[in-house]
């Protein structure tokens, strides 16, 4: 059995530097033996630089995923194609910077993680994420990965739900990120594939999906324009914690993974 950790949406300097710090010791903890989690908005609430990626993989994250945000540093587009485990979206299409998918060897074989984005009430637009998925899913299974964690980065729970059922029992797991809020929904579905809605966030409890409370709560009163500063405050983590055979690649347990830290901690 391999046990997989997947972190959500890492918001800003809160999120990452709880992540950075909380990581080693939960690993431990918990005997988590491989580490995803979705850093598009580490910085400032807005997309990932080179220097971030770095900081997170050597906390013992062993695969950044993405999602619409990818773009927003600049310097990341240069960054992605020396850095396989730092991931954008797959169905970008042909020749984009990076990679939408990776495989790692691990002390229990080999683990695949693809980060795809759904198109519902998203931008950019990109390629349909169900057919690019099942290119890649049978591409994998025929190079004899069996342990394969999907994060499907989208904006509606109608088109996470359906991912889900499209890939069950074809990958061990997908894990649903963008909105920031977690579902209460994680279970393992009738062929094997353990499923969440949304992994939720990682960043400041006190908050409108990592932001500033005051200045957004402003925004929807008036109709004005305005910053939205990334949230202070206490964290908290959120994800899913997935056990996988991985002879079969089949799902044994799955539990949504959600931690309030001690502030300052």
């Amino acid at each position: 059995m391999i046990r997989i950790l997947f972190l959500g949406d890492i918001v800003g300097e809160p999120g990452r530097k709880a992540v950075i710090g909380r990581v080693p010791a939960l690993k431990r903890e918990r005997e988590i033996d491989f580490i995803i989690a979705n850093g598009e908005n580490s910085a400032a609430g807005r997309g990932i630089t080179p220097r971030i990626a770095i900081d997170l993989l050597r906390s013992g994250i062993a695969v950044i995923t993405s999602g619409d945000h990818i773009w927003d540093q600049k310097e990341i587009i240069d960054y992605l194609p020396t850095e396989p485990r730092m991931l954008r979206p797959l169905n970008y299409e042909e020749g984009t910077p990076g990679a939408g998918s990776v495989v790692l060897e691990t002390e229990k074989g080999k683990v695949a993680v693809i980060n795809a984005q759904g198109r519902t009430f998203m931008n950019p637009p990109l390629e349909n994420p169900f057919t690019r998925l099942d290119e890649e899913v049978t591409r994998l299974r025929e190079d004899g990965v069996n342990v394969i964690f999907v994060d499907f980065h989208a904006e509606t729970t109608s088109e996470s739900i359906a991912m889900g059922y499209h890939l069950d029992g074809r990958v061990s797991a997908v894990a649903g990120t963008h909105t920031h809020v977690q579902t209460a929904d994680e279970r393992i579905l009738e062929n094997g594939t353990a499923h969440l809605t949304d992994a939720g966030m990682c960043g400041p409890e006190r908050s409108v999906l990592g932001r500033n409370v005051e200045s957004v709560v402003w925004r929807f009163k008036t109709g004005m324009p305005t910053r939205f500063p990334v949230a202070k405050g206490q964290v908290r983590l959120c994800g899913m914690i997935v056990d996988v055979d991985e002879e079969t690649g089949k799902a044994i347990a799955v539990e949504r993974y959600n931690e309030l830290l001690p502030l300052g901690g």
